[in-house]
């Protein structure tokens, strides 16, 4: 059976915290797992579901973007993923009195978890004008309400159209065909909030913003260096692939400002030494740097590594690589030859005894392997960091050879495969030309909004209609007032969805919920089953397609609502046949293998048992798709932030129960809280000299040079091993503490790794009925 409806909330008032782990997985992630999987979905589903999930016939989880191995287990998933798929899957459906019995005004109250455990969507619903309710509404009055709205606008660029990375590449090609046939590149997706800094970074050093290394990399790298990345919660099954690494005598060195569980050791659960034995330990070498310390940590070890080829000449750099394949060495050397180690350590929080270490290492290892993901990303100076982990690989020849290069980890499952298929707001004339020839339409030619230019457009209602397909876009964007404000200034909202979120309780004047199938589903159109397909994050194309029967018959695919609603707003404006593409995703394959290069004959590698990898020139061949063809060292001016007395620097991350927005529970097992998440991490010895104590409750302050007061109110205060001066909180709860106009320079993307706070003492907590939202 699966389970019964959530029928209350659960509120912190029971949060309990107990020490952080020093393990990931085994047997408590395997209890976990299927204890989480037959609650959901019940034994028969959880097993049809499981046994299919990442195997080359069946479909792709969409907890995250790892790739799969070239040897497939019986059992390739993980913890996460399980959850993932119960969230999904589990029959439990919202019934048609729901939207009768809850007013939006009630559920605007509803937490997050909430909302997420009322079960799946299964018919369209719209709120009209004035109302406070959604009821349900057929699918042709549904998309009539769409183009009404659509056609009316001034012009298209009013509407904006949200893309989250679960999107399949036929739903992301399709839909960013309607949009730019509609007249506009307002393209945002989650991309824009998390690796569009590494896009920006990789693009203009190396010409391409995608992993430069394969699966198999791993196990041949001498030496690998995970920088802001918790692998264990966000991409378990990696930890598999360091295991293997680690095996063959890889070292592997963790850099973030919290320990985290799955770098210290793992036990993999599908060893019977990983449930019964001690594990594996991983990282050789941990260093606890500073809240935005990485890019003095790079600078750092760059010019250790110059300064050992001055004592050494022609010993140390691949003076051949660099002569042949880069720019900018001799203005790079010369730049960090200035290099303050003072200004690095006061930046880094280390030790010169500890960089010296990981020099040490580096200069030892003839293959090395950087990976980072949002602990990177997502500040101020982020696009300058990850311009500094390409030109240390650039000094020792370390990209475009086996076991070597930049690893970006994409955290949503298809969010690269969807900037491939062209939803970005900013498309090369290359892609748009082809599309031109393609479809007979000339696609608009300016640049359109990425997410936080379209909240500002809507603030400033400029933007009039919202349409998003998938995602939680008003809950995963900074600034949450700001941003909530913002969306209920347009005119419609719509939301392409599978489950309840935040973003359908904060809407425009008017509202549409549109389900759709989820990944674990068939895709039937008339009588004939469809496929889609994914790339993971080291370029990797593979097919997808769900074992279970759809959740109710109403709801249709992703594929097939773009399909109607472009109908419905374009008619035969354009000469694309909508209707012919929305039942045979054959023929979006056939057409995106006209317009995106290394798609060629789709349709039959796709059918190959492991698709294929897309060509990546850096990886392949260490040719560099650059203005000049050759990768690029850049120079970039260390900048550190100020912190004043008294402040904290806070950094967002999420509880192991949780996927992006979407949280499974109120637990975060390896860092020891249970039945809550309004809590600060912080370190021992700046709450001893803030004057309080692990327990105590504190309201939230960040401070921004915009002069508001943003607060997140009580929180239950844990005294954490974070680094000194440092602060964590659980997002999107703190996304509140964000300003929406502190982004990383170049990208756009907003600054949540590195915020100013302050607390102050806050009165015994209030709590009301839901979770995390006090009174």
């Amino acid at each position: 059976m699966g389970r019964k409806r959530h029928p209350l909330e659960d509120s912190d008032v029971d949060i309990s915290v107990s020490p952080p782990k020093r393990s990931a997985a085994g047997l408590p992630s395997l209890s976990e797992t299927l204890r989480h999987a037959v609650a959901y979905m019940g034994p028969s589903r959880a097993w049809k579901t499981l046994t299919a999930v990442n195997q080359k016939d069946g479909f792709d989880c969409m907890s995250c973007a790892w790739p799969d191995p070239p040897e497939r287990k019986a059992a390739e998933f993980c913890e996460n993923g399980a959850k993932a798929i119960g969230w999904e899957a589990e029959p439990l459906k919202i019934p048609r009195d729901f939207w009768a019995d809850n007013s939006l005004s009630s559920l605007e109250h509803r937490s997050e978890y909430w909302l997420g455990q009322q079960g799946r969507l299964v018919e369209p619903v719209h709120k009209a004008a004035g109302s406070d309710h959604y009821v349900p509404i057929s699918w042709d009055d549904a998309f009539e309400v769409v183009a009404g709205e659509l056609n009316k606008l001034d012009n298209p660029d009013q509407a904006t159209f949200y893309t989250s990375g679960r999107t399949s590449n036929e739903a992301a090609f399709l839909y960013q065909l309607f949009v730019r046939a509609f007249g506009t590149n307002n393209l945002p997706d989650c991309s824009n909030m998390c690796h569009e800094s590494t896009g920006v970074a990789m693009g203009e050093t190396i010409g391409v913003g995608k992993s430069a290394v394969t699966y198999t990399d791993f196990a041949a790298a001498d030496l690998i260096i995970i920088m802001g990345q918790n692998p264990g919660t966000c991409h378990p099954r990696m930890l598999t692939a360091l295991e293997e690494a680690k095996q063959a005598g890889a070292e592997i060195v963790a850099v973030n400002p919290l320990p985290e569980a799955g770098l210290i050791n793992f036990r993999n659960p599908q060893r019977p030494s990983g449930l019964i034995g001690k594990g594996t330990d991983l990282a050789d070498q941990f260093l606890q740097i500073r809240i935005a310390g990485d890019m003095a940590l790079l600078q750092a070890l760059s010019k250790r590594v110059l300064d050992a080829e001055r004592a050494s000449p022609g010993t140390v750099l691949d003076r051949t690589f660099i002569e042949e394949h880069c720019q900018g060495f001799v203005g790079f050397a010369a730049h960090l030859a200035t290099l303050n180690e003072h200004d690095v350590l006061a930046a880094t929080g280390l030790t010169s005894a500890e960089i010296d270490e990981l020099a040490g290492r580096y200069l030892r290892a003839e293959k090395v392997i950087i990976a980072w993901a949002m602990g990177l990303t997502q500040h101020k100076k982020a696009v300058p960091t990850i311009k500094e982990i390409i030109n240390l690989l650039l000094l020792r020849g370390n990209i475009g050879k086996p076991g070597a290069g930049p690893c970006p980890i994409r955290g949503h499952s298809n969010v690269q495969g969807d900037r491939t298929m062209g939803i970005w707001e900013k498309m090369p004339p290359r892609f748009l030309d082809a599309l031109r020839r393609e479809f007979g339409f000339d696609p608009p030619r300016h640049a359109g909004v990425d997410a936080v230019d379209s909240i500002r457009g809507m603030r400033e209602e400029r933007i009039k209609v919202l349409v998003a397909l998938g995602g939680n876009l008003v809950h995963a964007m900074s600034d949450t007032g700001v941003a909530e404000a913002a969306v209920r200034r347009t005119r419609l909202s719509v939301q392409v969805s599978t489950k309840l979120n935040r973003s359908h309780v904060v809407v425009g004047e008017q509202a549409l919920i549109l389900p759709t199938l989820g990944r674990t589903e068939i895709d039937r159109q008339g009588s004939v089953e469809q496929f889609v397909t994914v790339e993971d994050t080291v370029c990797a194309v593979h097919r997808s397609s769900g074992p279970l029967e759809p959740i109710a018959p109403e709801v249709l695919s992703e594929v097939a609502i773009i399909s109607n609603i472009a109908q419905a707003v374009l008619g035969i404006k354009v000469p694309v046949d909508w209707a012919g593409l929305g039942s045979d995703y054959d023929a979006i394959r056939d057409h995106i293998s006209h317009v995106v290069p290394g798609f060629e004959d789709f349709n039959n590698r796709i059918r190959e048992k492991d698709g294929f990898v897309l060509p990546h020139g850096p990886r392949d061949s260490r040719t560099f798709p650059t203005a000049t063809g050759k990768a690029g060292f850049s120079v970039n001016d260390l900048e550190t932030i100020a912190i004043p007395r008294g402040r904290l620097l806070l950094q967002t991350l999420r509880s192991h129960d949780q996927f992006n927005t979407t949280i499974y529970s109120l637990n975060d097992r390896y860092r020891g809280i249970k039945k809550g998440r309004m809590v600060l991490f912080v370190n021992p010895q700046d709450l001893a000299e803030l004057g309080y104590a692990d327990g105590e409750y504190v309201d939230v302050h960040s401070e921004a040079d915009d002069g508001v007061d943003r607060v997140l109110p009580q929180l239950r205060l844990v005294s954490y091993p974070t680094a000194r001066g440092c602060a964590a909180a659980y997002y999107p709860e703190a996304n509140v503490l964000v300003p929406l106009d502190s982004t990383a320079d170049e990208s756009n993307t907003p600054a949540s790794k590195s915020v100013i706070i302050r607390l102050e003492p806050a009165a015994a907590p209030v709590y009301g009925t839901a979770a995390g939202q006090r009174n």
